[in-house]
């Protein structure tokens, strides 16, 4: 389908990729830059230069940088004759394309429910005043019968996604009690979240250069020689200018962010400064908004597309700006992956150092060490020494086992 796009402001390339990564063929750009929007978004000349280009060209759908009114919206369709999406609805239809499993779908039938409520209540008005609108323009009846079964829809999607709720928070706690520390990768969307998640994990996910190619959450152990046992969670991305009733639509996959014990925020290094600073504070704007006191570890991705001078530069630049170390990895080539996890180590709750004595006849014991825990030391002479780092959490857990089984534990200083 060819397309049109309608701004205010010159910067449209956000936009742009939006209306591209639905498979939508942009014809030309009108830009009327100006403070504020009319009646029409636009000035009245500007509008019949649309029109005139819109019947013309035989364009179908026109793509406004904004987020319109439900007036305003109507008003476009009304003298263009073509659908008009603004930058949210056009969000919402990429979300309804990418999501694939049960809880992304009815996240997205909520956010767009929510969307297109006030426009419903735009066309009861118009049609009151006498109009016919050409949507649900079977009349007042047609309208508020639609009205009310999005309310009863909205209802209804809200149980379901609380129970999915529930069936997550009991895998958490159960996490939790095993001692896994939760680490959530955040960041703007087509950061490399997914790909980040992959080279850690083993994970497969799979990786595609689309905005908002991730919706639902994928929860993985690192596998890494080093078993200090976390779990890391890829989120949906982030992108500006978002209305808090959309992000609200997906608290359940942002819950990750505010439960994790660590975040990495991930940025596009391949971004020049100017967008890599606006992307970093939009995710950073967000973060805050879900959990105000949170550990956070910058990386800067995608090292591997440009020279080592320039990412240099960009770094010393963001971590001014910033007060925090960034760490500049490739999630493709692993480059500077051992840096990641260091820092993150850094920023995790208090790893604890044990030693623990074991009698000769502990092996499934010493198993579950191995793979529960970073055992930095082992030797067996009569008895069974062996020394670990695990998360604070399975230290308790660790104590208990080890006093069954007649050992004893000391916890170490360094």
């Amino acid at each position: 389908m060819e397309g049109i796009i309608i701004s205010i402001k010159e910067d449209v390339q956000e936009l742009l990729l939006l209306a591209k990564s639905l498979g939508y063929k942009i014809k030309k750009i009108f830009v009327q830059k100006r403070e504020g929007t009319t009646p029409c978004y636009i000035g009245e000349g500007k509008l019949k230069e649309i029109k005139e280009y819109v019947c013309e060209n035989n364009i179908s759908i026109a793509f406004v940088n904004d987020s319109l009114r439900p007036s305003q919206w109507y008003n476009l369709e009304k003298n263009l004759g073509i659908i008009v999406y603004d930058r949210i609805r056009l969000i919402l239809e990429i979300f309804a394309s990418r999501a694939k499993r049960r809880e992304a779908k009815l996240q997205v039938q909520l956010a767009k429910l929510r969307y297109e409520r006030p426009f419903v209540r735009e066309l009861f008005h118009r049609i009151k005043e006498g109009e016919r609108p050409g949507f649900l323009g079977g009349g007042e009846y047609v309208v508020a019968d639609y009205y009310e079964m999005m309310k009863r829809q909205m209802k209804k999607i809200k149980e379901e996604l609380r129970k999915i709720e529930e069936e997550r928070a009991l895998k958490r706690m159960a996490r939790k009690e095993r001692g896994f520390y939760l680490v959530s990768i955040a960041g703007y969307t087509n950061a490399g979240k997914s790909s980040l998640l992959n080279f850690l994990t083993d994970a497969n996910v799979v990786v595609e250069e689309k905005l908002f190619s991730t919706l639902s959450t994928k929860t993985m152990r690192i596998n890494r020689k080093d078993n200090i046992p976390i779990l890391l969670t890829d989120t949906v991305g982030f992108i500006k200018d978002l209305p808090h009733w959309l992000i609200d639509a997906f608290h359940s996959t942002l819950e990750e962010i505010a439960l994790a014990d660590a975040i990495i925020l991930l940025a596009d290094i391949t971004d020049d400064v100017e967008t890599l600073k606006d992307k970093i504070f939009t995710a950073l704007k967000e973060i805050y908004h879900i959990k105000r006191d949170t550990n956070i570890v910058v990386a800067l991705n995608k090292i591997d597309l440009i020279n080592d001078n320039e990412v240099d530069k960009k770094r010393r630049i963001l971590e001014e700006i910033l007060e925090r170390r960034c760490i500049p990895i490739s999630a493709k080539t692993g480059e500077n992956m051992e840096s990641l996890l260091n820092e993150l180590y850094k920023n995790l709750p208090k790893i604890s150092h044990l030693e623990i004595v074991l009698p000769n006849d502990a092996n499934s014991f010493i198993s579950w060490l191995y793979e529960n825990t970073d055992v930095i030391d082992f030797s067996s002479n009569g008895f069974t020494r062996i020394r670990v780092d695990c998360s604070e959490r399975l230290r308790e857990k660790i104590m208990g086992k080890c006093r069954k089984l007649g050992g004893e534990v000391r916890v170490l200083g360094y």
